[in-house]
């Protein structure tokens, strides 16, 4: 790519302070979701774990949240402290410092591997991935679960790029990021598969150079390098995740655990018919994928894992070199082709898969990079016109961000109709982050009515969505319950199993024509059920 690197490096820096100011500006706007509450309590037992010289156990056996490492929920109730917002203002702030730190790390990756162009697009990509960034804000397990991945994929690269001898900062990253991985959710081992065909290509080599021998002791060198890394990882492990040391098989108990599907099954909407989650179809994973990502994050994707195919049975390039490269590609796509293959239970759309975005990104970097390189060597123009078409096509996302704020997790691209015609078709706001909005514009409604509950009763709202996310943020002069009866309103989720009432609407929070959520006023109404089937109580 002609000129200098200064200009791609600044672009990166002005992406990542844009997404840093936008954070600091909207992260009040993002509601609760079903799990904040039970995550929130979980990281302050965390803390009275260690403040109390671990004579405060109740963490280690706190619902289910104890089979997962609790490092988000302790950084969020440790800000909490010290910030002037509340606690789930504070989390939603400390979701966008994790979400940051996954495109930095993002950035600095593509750009080792590819240039600064490639590091460029990559981070402009995923800072462009409504999918990725909606859910820094609001999901304490899965992108703090990305960004310890792409953390140990840089670890990877760096101990790849120098074996059989890697440096101090390669074992660092790699202990760290190994130990952040574990201790965030256990079934971050997969990464060791990541790892698998890289490591084969170099002993392979090796071993064609200079015979068995040489090739098992460099193996065995590069092990006994990482061993401070393994033991640095244990450690964060340790510190986020105090259950999995407390006996040497917890860890793989979490393991059976989560190898099973632990909760009662409900019903999502996918592709227009409500599915049990452990009995959704193998395309689940490939429909949605292509259907939530943004068009040129897709196929940007693509290309780079083409090139990287390419280059990895070329000649010239160095095997270490092309180890790294196929890495990536092992990070992007083989979980997918996991889930596809195995088919466990699938729900909340793509949001369990966040931790290949980083790594997809990368992909994208570098297939942008290689083809703009490509095109300026042969007719600069061209060049110039897919530049422009990338630009737009990182555009679009943006501008549906901004429509769609702060329900950016719900987007779904451009080529499928928008979440127009995804509605009744699939999940939307799964997670209800619309009740906040509601509940505020429920206050604002009964203060413009000079309405207020007695003091003797609390208003009685009906809820079809996450009762813990009402509650907090309709406060305590009302009273969240599953009965309509004696409810003075109905608080609704635009989801399929939420009804229709046939009531006076007080609210209704609308994107791109579709209803998020609606407030009834069902005083001295006969209402039976809000249901289309039984309760999500989960």
């Amino acid at each position: 790519m002609p000129g200098s690197e200064r200009l791609p490096d600044t672009a990166a820096i002005a992406v990542l302070t844009a997404v840093a100011a936008i954070a600091v500006f909207t992260f009040r706007d993002y509601g609760l979701g079903w799990d904040d509450l039970t995550h929130a309590q979980y990281g302050q037992m965390l803390l009275d774990f260690y403040g109390s010289g671990f004579q405060d156990k109740r963490a280690l056996s706190f619902v289910n949240l104890y089979m997962y490492g609790g490092g988000f929920d302790m950084f969020a109730a440790l800000l909490a402290k010290i910030l002037p917002f509340n606690l789930f203002e504070t989390r939603r702030l400390a979701g966008a410092v994790v979400g940051l730190l996954g495109l930095v790390v993002t950035w600095r990756l593509a750009r080792r591997l590819g240039g600064a162009w490639a590091g460029l697009i990559a981070v402009a990509l995923l800072a462009a991935c409504p999918f990725y960034y909606g859910h820094m804000f609001i999901n304490p397990k899965d992108v703090p679960f990305a960004v310890a991945m792409v953390i140990l994929l840089y670890g990877f690269v760096r101990a790849l790029e120098t074996y059989p001898r890697p440096d101090l900062a390669a074992i660092g990253f790699f202990g760290i990021g190994l130990g952040l991985t574990l201790g965030t959710r256990i079934m971050g081992g997969i990464a060791a598969l990541y790892v698998l065909v890289p490591l084969l290509m170099l002993i392979a080599c090796d071993w064609r150079k200079a015979g068995v021998a040489a090739a098992s002791a460099n193996f065995a060198r590069l092990l006994l390098r990482l061993l401070p890394g393994f033991v640095l990882a244990y450690a964060v492990m340790a510190l986020l995740w105090p259950w999995s040391v407390l006996e040497p098989l917890n860890p793989v108990r979490a393991v059976g655990y989560f190898a099973q599907f632990f909760e009662k099954p409900w019903k999502e909407m996918f592709e227009g018919t409500p599915i049990s989650v452990p009995d959704m179809p193998r395309s689940y994973i490939p429909v949605l994928f292509s259907l939530k990502l943004p068009e040129m994050f897709l196929g940007l994707s693509v290309i780079g894992a083409g090139w990287i195919g390419i280059s990895a049975v070329a000649s010239g390039r160095p095997i270490r070199r092309k180890a790294a490269l196929v890495l990536i590609v092992m990070a992007a796509f083989l979980p997918l082709l996991i889930a596809v293959i195995a088919r466990p239970a699938m729900y909340n759309g793509i949001r369990h898969f966040a931790f290949v975005m980083p790594p997809l990104a990368i992909l994208g970097g570098l297939g942008g990079a290689w083809l703009l390189t490509a095109l300026s060597r042969r007719a600069r123009p061209t060049a110039v016109a897919v530049a422009a078409l990338i630009l737009i096509g990182l555009l679009l996302p943006v501008a549906a961000m901004v429509r769609l704020h702060p329900y950016q997790y719900t987007h779904f691209n451009w080529l499928s109709g928008g979440i127009k015609q995804a509605n009744n078709r699939y999940m939307l706001d799964y997670w209800g982050l619309a009740f906040k909005q509601a509940s505020q514009e429920l206050h604002a409604k009964l203060v413009e009515r000079l309405e207020a509950p007695t003091q003797r009763r609390r208003w009685r709202i009906a809820v079809c969505g996450p009762h813990s996310s009402a509650t907090v943020e309709l406060g305590p002069d009302f009273l969240a319950t599953w009965d309509t009866k004696g409810a003075d309103f109905a608080m609704m989720l635009g989801e399929f199993y939420c009804a229709e009432l046939k009531a006076p609407v007080l609210v209704e929070i609308v994107r791109d024509g579709v209803v998020f959520a609606r407030v009834y006023d069902i005083r001295g109404r006969n209402i039976t059920d809000m249901f289309t089937i039984p309760p999500v109580t989960r």
